[in-house]
């Protein structure tokens, strides 16, 4: 959701100071009464009526690790997400924050651990086509 524009923040503010009530302001601008008693706490407290800028949220625990991730991927880029994480002893993170820390890079990376094949199985039995009418399979109209 955008922002309010600084001049309809100004036309709020400057409606409410003239004595105007904070439901009559909301309903002439078409904004929430808790967006207007926002507005004037924001005057208050900080003595302005700016948007708040910036990124919202906790700051990237590996943003300073980013370089190193993209140099040890660049050299081996079959390392799984778990060897990332212990060859650059990322212990006190999880791996999904590497794996976001990767994705955030836009670098690719193996996605499992080396494993054998599977043998190729049939997982079913095939349809017995005796003429049985307790058969389980269905054949096309004929």
């Amino acid at each position: 959701m955008a922002a309010i524009s600084h001049d309809l923040r100004r036309r709020i503010f400057d409606a409410r100071q003239e004595g105007e009530t904070t439901s009559e302001v909301a309903e002439r601008f078409a904004v929430s009464p808790a967006f207007v008693r926002r507005l004037m706490q924001r005057h208050r407290e900080l003595g302005n009526i700016d948007a708040k800028s910036g990124p919202r949220g906790p700051k990237r625990k590996l943003a300073a690790d980013a370089d190193r991730i993209r140099q040890l991927l660049t050299e081996t880029p079959d390392l799984t997400v778990a060897e990332v994480r212990q060859r650059l002893a990322l212990t006190t993170v999880c791996m999904l924050t590497v794996w976001r820390a990767i994705r955030l890079l836009d670098m690719t990376f193996k996605k499992k651990a080396s494993t054998p094949p599977n043998e190729n199985v049939k997982m079913s039995k095939p349809c017995d086509l005796s003429g049985l009418k307790s058969s389980p399979c269905t054949l096309p109209n004929a």
